[in-house]
């Protein structure tokens, strides 16, 4: 269906990344009738957040989980038809490591399902309880709010969130929200993601496990949503020059003229399409001194009758953090997910030999466990920024004027997340709409 005659003609917008955040951008700009171009230098959508093909099967670059505080993306996916209910496994906050700690949120109206939660985790002494009650009390006084910021190990520290309660709880959630680790990640951020996932609505605190690929969660339907309503998504189209003149932006010398530009990419692709922007001197330093995080996914296929317990299981004291099932996911049986989010002594390993650890992990866990048919490690070494006290992190807005930026990297209450992106794209895409 070709609606061009429908858009604000006014406006041509140019949006040069097709990760989750150029494509929430696309989809806004659309959604407001103005025309939108992406494009995209991979053949794949998705930027950090795609998928791939492996042994004949549609995966991901890295496992992914989202929670239910991610209001835009799930809002966004409905818009482009992407059901949330059907693609995403929707259950209460529960974190589990076998015979070691376990925590269940019961469905009661927060807080008091968190508090539920801790007074009935297993693995914890009682003392340990009553701190982590006593902690979240003090930082709901205090609005969640620290007068400076400190690494999240220091914070906890200070309110005695020590032992099994710190390893086996606060500590994961820094690692899995923030990719960074406690001794070094920004504690107000973190409290930023306690604040709205643990102290929000009950619902905002449940875990959405994909049940398909991530090019059918949000990047795939997005590009249809855009094509379906005048705009255009080019894959396999790389952009290397941006220039600005009278009438409008260029990209790479070519003919036609964009009255906006948003830059989607990742902040250390930036440079090279900045440096024609004198005035952008301060956006270049401050991406520069960005450090990155990895994440790691081991894929291990078993025979179809090897199984988990549950589809999300915590591992602890080797180099696995989180083991998904594929299996009870995605209907693959036999396949199993290992992640290892932020750097660590892992990414000095082969990845041959770290295959094999996180098997022999898994053997200890899983009596019995044959070898895997086939496994696979995908590297994703700059996953996101190093989420650290003090970073200074760019505004969508730039002292070039209809130019804006767009990223999980950006200005925000949060850390590089899924939701981070998609609502730096839509703040990319409303501020030229108020413009």
């Amino acid at each position: 269906m070709d609606r061009l005659e429908d858009l604000d003609h006014g406006v041509n917008v140019a949006v040069i990344g097709a990760g989750w955040a150029g494509l929430a951008a696309a989809v806004a700009l659309t959604q407001a009738k103005i025309r939108v171009s992406v494009f995209e230098a991979a053949r794949h959508l998705g930027g950090r957040a795609r998928s791939v093909e492996i042994e004949g099967a549609k995966l991901d670059n890295g496992q992914h989980i989202l929670i239910g505080a991610y209001r835009e993306t799930l809002r966004l996916m409905r818009a482009v038809g992407a059901d949330p209910d059907k693609l995403l496994l929707r259950s209460p906050l529960a974190i589990e490591y076998p015979g070691k700690f376990s925590l269940r949120a019961p469905r009661l109206r927060a807080p008091l399902h968190l508090a539920a939660a801790l007074l009935s985790a297993r693995g914890i002494c009682w003392r340990e309880r009553m701190a982590a009650l006593r902690f979240m009390q003090a930082m709901r006084r205090n609005a969640y709010r620290i007068a400076a910021d400190v690494p999240v190990a220091e914070l906890l520290a200070r309110h005695g969130q020590a032992g099994a309660l710190a390893r086996y709880l606060w500590e994961p959630l820094c690692v899995s929200a923030l990719n960074t680790p406690a001794a070094c990640a920004s504690a107000q951020t973190f409290l930023n993601v306690l604040r709205d996932a643990l102290d929000g609505a009950r619902e905002a605190s449940d875990f959405l496990i994909p049940r398909t690929d991530l090019g059918r969660l949000f990047p795939e339907p997005a590009a249809q949503f855009v094509h379906a309503n005048g705009g255009s998504v080019r894959p396999g189209t790389p952009v290397r020059n941006l220039d600005k003149t009278e009438s409008g932006f260029v990209l790479d010398a070519g003919a036609e003229h964009y009255s906006h530009v948003i830059l989607a990419l990742g902040p250390h692709q930036l440079d090279p399409l900045l440096d024609r922007f004198a005035a952008l001197a301060p956006v270049r330093q401050s991406v520069a001194a960005f450090a990155y995080e990895p994440i790691y996914t081991c894929y291990l296929q078993y025979p179809q009758a090897v199984t988990m317990p549950q589809a999300m299981t915590g591992f602890d004291g080797g180099n696995i953090q989180w083991i998904f099932d594929r299996g009870r996911l995605n209907a693959i049986p036999g396949l199993l997910a290992a992640v290892i989010s932020a750097r660590g002594a892992h990414q000095n390993t082969s990845q041959e030999a770290l295959a094999g650890s996180i098997h022999r992990e898994l053997a200890a866990c899983l009596p019995g466990l044959p070898a895997p048919l086939w496994s696979r490690v995908i590297a994703e070494k700059r996953a996101t920024f190093s989420c650290r006290p003090g970073i200074v992190r760019p505004t969508n807005r730039t002292a070039v004027e209809h130019l804006y930026l767009a990223g999980d990297y950006t200005a925000s209450d949060y850390p590089a997340t899924l939701e981070t992106a998609v609502r730096s794209g839509v703040r990319a895409a409303s501020l030229i709409q108020q413009r």
